[in-house]
């Protein structure tokens, strides 16, 4: 997904210097941006004061809407450097395209894992005969130095592995929990799993301790460490922590986003994240020129233009604002 966001702003990211070494209960509030014609998303990540968990960079939570009569999502080819998306559905569908010639819907626990690398374009839309509802999430996560400039991929995984308790379904999208892996490609040490409590549930998630982590509340009434959470809502973890009390009275479904903190510091500037002003110039250049990111084929619409730079330098920076 894109950040459509036409007055784009630098967020500064990454480095271990705002890295919070001990438990804390830190409540995000999203901010709500539009998307489309249909579609509003609530945006978890990049908050203000609150930038990275671990690798992760860019969290948006959207519905459930009923789009029985709307063309759902439609986000027009746009281009990604320097990060992997994470398309996660809890209903409804969503179809891929991108340069690399994947063509594929993905439907609701299904995983969709798009790295950019060095360059990709890719654009998603609800197809044209969609089911009623469509709710989920997209998701980046920051490409280390190392990697950041590998060939873009697209995967698809439609059966992930499945780590139970009592009450407790957590379903593995990246990374390893309680010694289940992901068949995910992931780059750094990394977690995201999306958890279904049933009602009566009381029960402790086993975590890492190196790790800092989030919790994203996807639908229902958690109690997360004591912290009620309501759909939509977000709350950061910090480190230090080996289990995670969770208990829901009701049925409430949750997403565990975290990792080893992300040491490298980070300009992520509309759907590119690079390490200098000089990246984000050319890469911009690039999009405009129509060369490096190659073409999305099949879609039937303009791609979005990349909004204009601003007019200070671009300079990496740490964590928080």
């Amino acid at each position: 997904m894109s950040n459509l966001d036409r007055e784009a702003v630098p967020s500064l990211c990454g480095g271990r210097g705002f890295v919070v070494a001990e438990p804390v209960r830190e409540l995000l509030s999203p901010r709500h941006v539009k998307l489309g014609e249909s579609t509003e998303v609530r945006r978890l990540l990049p908050n203000l004061g609150r930038r990275m968990v671990g690798a992760w960079c860019f969290v948006d939570h959207y519905g459930p809407d009923d789009i029985a009569d709307e063309p759902g999502m439609q986000v027009p080819p746009h281009p990604h450097m320097g990060l992997q998306t994470v398309s996660w559905l809890h209903e409804g569908e969503v179809l891929h395209r991108d340069s690399t010639g994947s063509l594929q819907t993905i439907r609701p626990r299904q995983l969709g894992l798009m790295t950019s690398g060095r360059a990709i374009s890719h654009s998603e839309e609800s197809p044209r005969s969609h089911a009623r509802f469509l709710h989920g999430a997209q998701l980046w996560v920051a490409l280390p130095d190392a990697h950041r400039h590998t060939d873009p991929r697209f995967e698809f995984h439609a059966d992930l592995p499945v780590v139970t308790a009592a009450g407790l379904t957590a379903t593995l999208l990246l990374g390893t929990l309680d010694g289940t892996s992901s068949p995910g490609t992931a780059y750094t040490p990394i977690v995201g799993a999306d958890l279904t409590l049933t009602g009566g549930t009381d029960v402790r998630l086993p975590l890492e301790r190196d790790f800092e982590y989030a919790v994203l509340s996807m639908a229902g009434e958690a109690h997360v460490d004591g912290v009620p959470l309501v759909p939509g809502s977000m709350l950061y973890l910090g480190c230090g922590r080996d289990e995670l009390p969770l208990r829901a009275d009701s049925d409430a479904s949750l997403m565990l986003l975290g990792g080893e903190p992300f040491e490298e510091e980070l300009i992520m500037f509309w759907n590119w994240i690079g390490r200098s002003q000089e990246e984000i110039v050319q890469a911009r250049r690039d999009w405009v020129e129509g060369t490096r990111f190659g073409e999305v084929k099949g879609y039937y619409g303009a791609p979005l233009s990349a909004p204009e730079l601003p007019p200070v330098p671009l300079k990496p920076r740490g964590r928080v604002r």
